[in-house]
């Protein structure tokens, strides 16, 4: 194994170990509890045929509950793809996985990535940073992940600010537009564009529609922040310092939902970014998404058992549930059209 493909490794075992010991909350709120839903005390719906099933890429889903890319590349990350990956079969909801580079770069860590013989039947998202597009990376690499792993779909992910703040960061992002309509136009599966934690403009994702991206989610700040995450990667104190001016950085999840929403509304909307609840999922589908994803909770979860991890995915299908029931919407496309009340 080279020196490169090490430091990957030890970079994605890092990441674990930080998201589950360190306080890396960011240092502003989602903006979900900005909105309310109005209390329906006659919804004239019976609860058990409130229907939580959402359709996605031509797969039906149980719940708009998605697993949101974590992890893979080291040998902690294999055991919690496959614990994911069981929980999203036995519960029909979707997963994303974490970036595939360390997987392209050395079949050493294929394995960890290798999870639909636990999952034949999930909506299944392959994923690469962006900017490797800019470090000799093509089409054919994206292929690749999405064929190593037989997945629905591309996603995309964008970390301008986590790649400034890593010392071994990769930060050459110009002319990314153009790199990304060519893999959209030669890609066979659709192609997700995805933040990982400060969210996405309106601006940003009008130029990502036309550059023909299937799928936006804006993964928006009030969660996880990685500006914290590097932080306490970060040897050097200065730069670690520069690191922690960034905790309160980016577009919070309820107002990158709508900007994107506005801006491209012919894209898919996933919102992530701060959820914790399937109350906080039910509200950013009122907002214009179409899935909820989690990362945190599914994370920590994953490290406890299956059975703790298929128990979450439950807990947040019912109060999706209940939540429909209580503001009166019947099946998902209702929901998408409930109104919230601004506090």
């Amino acid at each position: 194994m080279s020196s490169d493909q090490r430091n990957i490794t030890q970079r994605k075992a890092d990441h674990i170990r930080i998201n589950i010991e360190e306080d890396v909350r960011s240092g502003v709120t989602t903006g979900l509890d900005r909105y309310y839903f109005i209390y329906k005390a006659l919804p004239e719906l019976n609860l058990k045929e409130v229907s939580t099933e959402v359709k996605i890429f031509s797969r039906t889903l149980s719940a708009p509950i998605l697993i949101s890319s974590m992890t893979g590349g080291s040998s902690e990350s294999e055991k919690i793809n496959m614990t994911l990956a069981q929980a999203a079969q036995a519960t029909g909801i979707a997963m994303g996985l974490g970036s595939q580079r360390a997987a392209l770069e050395s079949t050493d860590h294929v394995t960890s990535y290798a999870i639909r013989k636990y999952a034949p039947d999930v909506l299944l998202f392959a994923n690469l940073g962006a900017v490797q597009l800019n470090y000799g990376y093509g089409v054919d690499h994206c292929r690749r992940a999405v064929e190593m792993v037989a997945a629905d779909g591309l996603i995309l992910h964008l970390n301008a600010l986590q790649e400034a703040l890593q010392p071994e960061g990769q930060t050459n992002f110009s002319g990314l537009l153009v790199k990304i309509e060519q893999v959209c136009r030669e890609l066979t599966v659709p192609v997700i564009a995805k933040e990982v934690g400060w969210g996405i403009s309106g601006e940003t994702a009008r130029q990502l529609a036309d550059a023909g991206v299937t799928a936006i989610d804006v993964a928006g700040a009030g969660g996880t922040s990685w500006s914290q995450v590097e932080m306490y990667r970060i040897k050097e104190p200065r730069r670690a310092h520069i690191a922690s001016l960034f905790r309160d950085w980016g577009i919070r999840t309820a107002d990158s939902i709508q900007q994107v929403r506005r801006a491209a509304p012919e894209v898919l909307v996933f919102a992530s970014g701060g959820l914790r609840n399937g109350i906080d999922i039910a509200k950013s589908v009122a907002l214009g998404a179409c899935l909820g994803g989690m990362a945190g909770p599914f994370l920590k979860a994953a490290t406890q058992s299956l059975e703790a991890t298929v128990q979450l995915i439950e807990d947040l299908r019912q109060t999706i549930q209940i939540t429909m029931f209580a503001c009166g919407a019947g099946n998902i496309e209702q929901l998408q059209q409930t109104g919230l009340e601004e506090r």
